[in-house]
């Protein structure tokens, strides 16, 4: 399925020199980090500033970024100036501000003199598309000095200070894949079988990717397969990212062949804003990623990968073709009907059986259409983008999570799925079947 975000790659305008960069401030030699999983990223829990936030686990970046400042009034910066920022997308540079010392903390592993980059622009975030609120950022700062374990199958971050202080014989069971760190950013070299040829690709392993593969067609060697589909693919710094679709017979990394995984190919419109370096072909994402426990160990430019249980888990997309975001909160008038009540005597247990009945009133998720692929299911049914999402399969659509939807709309092709949507205040019902087209 299409999963949001991302994203990609940050081309700033300004330099960043190096800092001492996070350190323990704990005498144990490992962090916990437990983190949550959404649509294959991972939101970590950190403090800026003394102010707890959500921020995105993100390989493919290089500075920290902060961003959905609206709930977060109390955020305090010092030493800013304003500066320019690029990315993937369509569009061209937005404005940002960037900050310097600044205290960043996750769990006891903190950095009290943090860049930070700040985007104002309302239009970039990730908490309408996961459905949590999440605020920015982090990439090559937290690994740079560090032996980082992403363990994904539990859900798990494990920061150790060094690699000497992870278990040798664990080290064993775990592939080794040397890495490049360029521009800040890790990649990796892999054999991919594509339209039935063995290509030799460079790609940037992106943990803030949620798809599982990107390639960049170039007209020689990496050419999208016959069979696709034009797509959304998400929305970078720079604007939406559209492309092709489809599916690649098998890659290789490391020890491990993965076969049929879905693959986007980003047109070329999207990519005139990205850094690229030198050689690289895509990059992998977290719909792969997933699949391994991961440990990073950038000082020493290796990465290992160990199969976890989610290694066979089928590579699935949206096959409704209608994406799904969370817009803003709605107060919901629920009823509560209260237990009988009994009351014990010497004699006998008397129950009052009279109804009674309670309201509670709670705030709840919207849900609206972000965007509709032509000719597909949901479009055919007649969905149209910023439709009000009131009903899925005739339960009231805030009783679910952003995730389940999103899960719901790439189960299992011939699913039969019924929503009521609202248009310019009119009830429409519509009926689809999720329908495979790779």
């Amino acid at each position: 399925m299409k999963k949001f975000y991302l994203l990609l790659f940050i081309l700033f305008t300004v330099l960043s020199f190096s800092q001492e960069g996070f350190q323990f401030s704990t005498h144990k030699k490992k962090i916990k980090v437990p983190f949550e999983l959404i649509n294959n990223l991972i939101i970590i829990p950190v403090s800026v500033n003394q102010v707890k936030l959500n921020f995105l686990l993100d390989t493919g970046v290089e500075n920290t970024v902060l961003f959905s400042l609206d709930n977060v009034d109390s955020l305090k910066f010092k030493h800013i100036e304003k500066i320019k920022i690029s990315g993937l997308g369509s569009g061209n540079t937005i404005d940002a501000f960037h900050s310097k010392k600044n205290d960043f903390t996750v769990s006891g592993f903190g950095d009290n003199n943090h860049e930070i980059y700040i985007i104002l622009d309302q239009e970039i975030n990730f908490s309408s598309h996961l459905g949590i609120p999440v605020h920015g950022i982090i990439g090559y700062e937290f690994f740079k000095n560090n032996f980082i374990e992403i363990n994904y199958s539990r859900k798990i971050l494990n920061i150790y200070k060094n690699s000497q202080d992870f278990s040798i014989n664990k080290l064993k069971q775990y592939d080794e894949i040397p890495i490049s760190l360029e521009l800040q950013k890790p990649y990796i070299k892999t054999l991919t079988k594509l339209n039935d040829k063995d290509i030799k690709t460079k790609l940037l392993v992106d943990s803030g990717g949620s798809d599982a593969l990107w390639l960049f067609e170039d007209k020689v060697n990496i050419l999208s397969p016959k069979k696709y589909f034009i797509d959304f693919l998400g929305r970078g710094f720079s604007g939406n990212i559209y492309g092709k679709r489809s599916r690649i017979e098998k890659i290789q990394i490391g020890k491990h062949e993965i076969s049929y995984p879905t693959i986007s190919f980003p047109d070329s419109l999207s990519l005139q804003n990205a850094n690229m370096v030198e050689g690289r072909n895509g990059s992998i994402g977290g719909e792969i990623l997933k699949r391994f426990d991961v440990l990073f160990d950038y000082p020493n430019k290796k990465m290992y990968i160990k199969k976890n249980t989610n290694f066979d888990e089928p590579f699935n997309y949206n096959m409704s073709g209608i994406e799904i975001q969370h817009n803003g909160l709605q107060w919901i008038k629920e009823e509560v009907e209260l237990k009988p009540k009994f009351v014990n005597t010497e004699f006998a247990v008397i129950e009052d059986r009279e109804k009674s009945i309670k309201y509670n009133f709670s705030l709840k998720p919207v849900y609206e259409v972000s965007n509709v692929r032509d000719d597909s299911p949901g479009a055919n049914a007649g969905i149209r983008k910023g439709d009000t999402i009131r009903k899925i399969n005739r339960n009231w659509a805030f009783k679910y999570k952003l995730k389940d939807i999103t899960e719901l709309l790439q189960s299992e092709e011939g699913k039969i799925i019924y929503m009521e949507v609202e248009r310019n205040g009119i009830i429409i019902k519509v009926r689809f079947e999720l329908k495979k087209i790779l």
